[in-house]
């Protein structure tokens, strides 16, 4: 992988930073490198993602990679600085470059892990990807849930979207986003706050708006938004004016408005 912009050394290595805006995770790839015959190269590498953080011993060679356990660990990048603190010279050792292990100098790390886990913890701020999309043309209300349906025309795409809503501490939120694009259809978990992006398999999934509609009507919705990171939500649903509202309005709704738009 590429080695990052921001670079900090300390000594024997540098550390390397870089924010990785993926579409299923995103977050801080913080990187341990080092001079190797005469060419730097990436040693170690955190991946302190929002929810699978994991990390690598010697990256670009035999690779071992380990998970990050968020339950135990806490916040992906606290962890790494801490585990860098106090095992770095085992962990290079472990990647196999024990020539650098032993040419540390433990205070000049740990004293600049310091500015290396600031300019994380402000990346992880400042870099973040986030969706802010329409809340629709039509909008109709099921309980503290509000579905937003909007036919967009896009540059190169085009396709009935679908806006699950919410009132968050007295602002409305979008939750989660479903874009049935005629060419990269993809849905959202949390827009507008983790932005998982997935894109739908069309030889699979031929009709994405018929499997949307599937998810709502089948009981999925109530997983689908605690995934999002909206427990709060799900626990003031009212799954029953939800059904009742999907099959009077919002189903009809949204295949009426989809063959108003079918291109001849």
């Amino acid at each position: 992988m590429k080695i990052g912009d921001a670079k900090i050394e300390a000594g024997a290595v540098c550390f390397a930073l870089q924010y990785r805006p993926g579409m299923a995770d995103q977050g801080v790839s913080l990187q341990v490198v080092g001079e190797v015959d005469g060419e730097a190269k990436e040693l170690l590498r955190f991946d302190c993602f929002d929810h699978e953080p994991h990390y690598h011993y010697d990256p670009n060679g035999k690779n071992i990679k380990y998970k990050m356990d968020k339950t135990t660990a806490g916040n992906p990048i606290n962890w790494s600085i801490k585990t860098l603190k106090h095992r770095l010279p085992d962990m290079l050792e472990c990647s196999g470059y024990g020539d650098i292990a032993s040419r540390i100098d433990c205070d000049l790390v740990n004293e600049k892990l310091e500015q290396v886990k600031e300019t994380a913890r402000y990346m992880a701020v400042s870099q973040r990807r986030t969706v802010t999309h329409n809340r629709g043309e039509v909008v109709i209300e099921a309980g503290n849930l509000k579905f937003g349906l909007e036919f967009r025309e896009l540059r190169n795409d085009r396709g009935l979207a679908i806006h699950v809503l919410s009132d968050v501490a007295g602002q409305e939120i979008e939750l989660l986003a479903f874009d049935c694009f005629e060419v990269g259809p993809h849905y959202h978990y949390g827009p507008r706050n983790q932005d998982i992006r997935l894109y739908w398999d069309t030889v699979a999934i031929p009709d994405t708006l018929e499997w949307t509609l599937e998810q709502f009507t089948s009981g999925k919705l109530p997983a689908m938004l605690d995934r999002a990171g909206y427990p709060g939500v799900v626990a003031g649903l009212d799954e029953e004016l939800i059904a009742e509202k999907l099959e009077s309005e919002i189903v009809p709704k949204a295949y009426a408005m989809r063959a108003a738009n079918v291109k001849n």
